[in-house]
């Protein structure tokens, strides 16, 4: 029998190894199989496995130093020893708290305002569903966002907050953590393709157990999309295009890889500032600006903006742009929400197609004649 021994314990050991190495195997297949669902924002993915999802979120601020990932899970799910030290949240979520009026559009297409238990500071929230909720007493103003009420999070206590940073010191996001709250890092606010932004109704789609809903949604935003291009797609870019204003003593314009300069690209215009390179804003002297711009013949003005005298009390010197005495000047934030939220900020990311119809109808007009203003509208 001791002789037999060896040879049992060395027969267990072989079968339990090619036990181990079979399951091994099949783990590498449903990994090898799962997707990135992910296609036009770069800093967001979002891979299903079979018992959770994994997502990833990257370039979240300006230079950042680290990428963040998360384990979204439902009850009693299995999620492999390798990924415990991240943070997982279980879903669908029955409560969340977000930082972001770009957040709340994503939620009521989703159908599920009625998640949100707080914000800070809901006088930016625009939205009427969202703002009949904030008057029930359903959202709670949470402060602000560098000065968030980690209090009355606590006692609020959300399945998930998912707020951002600006930069790689973010010691009230290390505070929330250490409160004990789970926090999300989201970066929707960098992406700079228009579509890219919107996709990250994915992200919620995923927390919440629609990602079905959301997906089909997106889809349905990039058809809409897509059939604006092709209305301009063979006209040629006549718009010769001054945007912004100045901001005390500095005019700043779009690079042209922003956000907004993709907007008039694909609307078929010629932005002055097409070729600066980089993302984000340009801050130039008002000299600088009207050498360039004076022969333009549309300007898109930021701030906002209710008519041209109203403008040109904010600067005398803004009458001597040709579009400002043809009476060409659009802006897209002069429309604003019942508590002074400005539609456009909340709205506009997660409705890009909405956002480049407007640039059409100001572009060619008589691409769109019946269309009405969305964001935009024309200081008289």
């Amino acid at each position: 029998m001791r002789h037999l021994l060896p040879k049992m314990i060395f027969a267990a050991s072989f079968f339990i190894l090619i036990g181990c190495k079979k399951n091994e195997k099949a783990e590498i297949v449903k990994a090898e199989n799962a997707k990135n669902s992910i296609e036009y924002a770069t800093g967001l993915s979002i891979v299903k496995y079979e018992d959770y999802s994994v997502v990833t979120v990257s370039n979240p601020w300006p230079n950042a130093n680290k990428d963040f990932k998360y384990i979204l899970k439902e009850k009693d799910a299995k999620v492999p020893d390798s990924l415990q030290t991240y943070t997982t949240v279980q879903v669908p979520l029955n409560s969340v708290v977000v930082t972001s009026t770009t957040n709340i559009p994503f939620l009521e297409m989703l159908e599920v305002e009625s998640k949100l238990v707080g914000f800070p500071h809901t006088d930016y929230i625009s939205s009427e569903k969202t703002r009949a909720l904030i008057d029930k007493g359903s959202v709670k103003n949470v402060g602000q966002n560098e000065k968030l009420n980690i209090e009355q999070l606590i006692e609020l206590s959300p399945d998930l907050i998912v707020t951002f940073g600006v930069d790689n010191n973010n010691p009230m996001l290390d505070n929330l953590k250490k409160s004990g709250l789970k926090v999300l890092i989201q970066g929707d606010w960098m992406e700079q393709s228009p579509l890219g932004k919107a996709e990250w109704i994915k992200l919620y789609g995923a927390l919440f157990g629609k990602e079905d809903q959301a997906k089909e949604l997106f889809d349905k935003i990039v058809e809409s999309y897509n059939q604006a291009k092709k209305l301009v797609a063979d006209k040629p870019a006549t718009s010769k295009v001054l945007y912004g204003s100045m901001y005390e003593d500095v005019w700043y314009v779009a690079k042209g890889n922003s956000w907004v300069a993709q907007f008039m690209q694909d609307a078929k215009s010629n932005y002055l500032w097409a070729d600066l390179k980089g993302t984000g804003s340009e801050g130039l002297s008002f000299e600088k600006v009207l050498d360039k711009a004076k022969t333009a013949n549309i300007w898109i003005a930021s701030g906002s903006f209710k008519n041209l005298e109203e403008l040109q009390k904010a600067n005398p010197h803004y009458g001597e742009f040709d579009a400002f005495k043809n009476k060409s000047v659009y802006n897209f934030e002069g429309k604003l929400g019942a508590t002074g939220g400005t539609v456009y900020y909340e709205l506009a990311p997660s409705r890009p197609d909405l956002v480049l119809k407007d640039y059409i109808k100001i572009f060619h007009p008589d691409l769109l004649a019946s269309y009405e203003f969305t964001f935009a509208s024309k200081l008289n």
